[in-house]
């Protein structure tokens, strides 16, 4: 795509509307050529095969057909870069001013019975030390996330068995109980719509539920038989349903995943109209499946960040801990990339440092909630601040 076709696009975006698919697909490769941090291993492509035949979609074309060399970095990329950057930092301007909101992360099991073939906590990794938080821990660790100035509890977690719906809507409860200013977000996968509808009822206001890719194809390569994207896509929609504020989301640079992925991607969000979207790269784990498949490149991760911003403006779009992970100023270019939400770490710290979806997650320093003052200092040190609010989403 030459450059003025991609100032066109760039046009259609900051107008809040979405190109055409083709359009689209340039467009992002125009800005970020590079799609993975490093080479595809060589054993890519049998891997990929063997994926499909278990799903039963052997006549599936192949998405990487052989690991070939990255395209370089351009200077037309980068000016296109700053270009889209501005344009979506100006929109969350238009939004939300300068602020940033905060959640306080508690990561409450690292028990999963589901084997996501990217995550660390996957059920079939023996090597894992896993751990479960008691509810008093948790109420624990909210009333110290008060006390630091959060007024939104995030509780995240594997498909963890012990937390039953009348376990878990206790907790919800509980929490509401004690502090009824804060919202209380969960993460905690795929349950059934009474569930959802239970956890609800017991004050749970968010859910975050990432749909990963909206490719089925790609789906059944990033997940074993027995997990299904249309299931995926059932449980988003239930908690929309249930009034929930929902939160999708997908990683950049995971195995197998082209640009047209992407593309599905940003055209699943615009007809979703999610009130949350985390975006982070793929980083590998080394007890999984994908152990040697490269990072996925940030400056293409910074690319959906912007390119979601400008066609969900009011989204809460977190500048996610796997930016941090993959760059020590990560945090910092999501949010200079239309991101205006930070979630700091308020776990244990033994439980910190056991919850590990991929290699080096971050969870210590400026990531830990009791270093909010390092944080503070460095979100103003690119025109921000950080507040305390529960950071409602509030639709145009």
């Amino acid at each position: 795509m030459d450059e003025q076709r991609c100032h066109e696009v760039l046009d259609l975006l900051n107008e809040g509307r979405l190109p055409e698919a083709e359009e689209l697909s340039a467009f992002i490769d125009a800005c970020a050529p590079s799609s993975f941090s490093g080479p595809v291993p060589e054993q890519a492509c049998a891997l990929e095969a063997r994926y499909l035949a278990e799903a039963g979609l052997e006549g599936e074309e192949l998405k990487t057909a052989c690991p070939s060399p990255e395209e370089q970095e351009t200077e037309t990329a980068a000016s296109l870069r700053e270009v889209l950057f501005a344009m979506a930092r100006s929109r969350a301007q238009e939004h939300f001013g300068n602020r940033i909101y905060i959640r306080g992360l508690i990561e409450i099991s690292n028990i999963c019975r589901q084997n996501c073939r990217y995550c660390g906590i996957r059920a079939a990794n023996a090597q894992a030390q896993r751990y479960r938080l008691s509810p008093e821990q948790i109420l624990e660790c909210c009333e110290h996330g008060y006390g630091l100035g959060f007024r939104t509890f995030v509780l995240q977690g594997g498909e963890d068995g012990w937390f039953t719906d009348e376990r878990l809507a206790g907790i919800v409860g509980g929490i509401k109980a004690s502090w009824p200013d804060c919202a209380v977000t969960l993460s905690v996968g795929e349950r059934a719509v009474s569930s959802y509808r239970l956890l609800r009822r017991a004050g749970a206001d968010r859910f975050l539920l990432r749909h990963e890719t909206a490719d089925p194809v790609h789906y059944a390569k990033l997940h074993p038989t027995g997990q299904s994207w249309r299931r995926r896509m059932d449980c988003l929609q239930a908690l929309k349903d249930c009034g929930y504020q929902t939160g999708a989301g997908f990683m950049v640079g995971s195995p197998w995943q082209t640009t047209d992925c992407l593309v599905e991607d940003v055209r699943f969000l615009y007809r979703f109209q999610p009130e949350m979207v985390g975006i982070g790269p793929f980083i590998p784990h080394a007890q999984t499946p994908f152990a040697q498949f490269p990072s996925g490149n940030v400056e293409r991760t910074l690319v959906m960040v912007a390119i979601t911003r400008l066609l969900l403006p009011a989204a809460m779009l977190p500048s996610t801990t796997a930016l941090g992970t993959a760059a020590g100023d990560g945090r910092e270019r999501g949010i200079l990339a239309g991101a205006n939400v930070l979630m700091p770490n308020l776990s244990p710290k033994e439980a910190r440092s056991r919850y590990r979806l991929y290699d080096n997650k971050l969870s210590e320093g400026a990531e830990c909630a009791d270093n909010l003052a390092e944080l503070r200092e460095r979100i103003q040190a690119v025109g921000h601040e950080i507040v305390v609010d529960r950071g409602d989403y509030r639709p145009r």
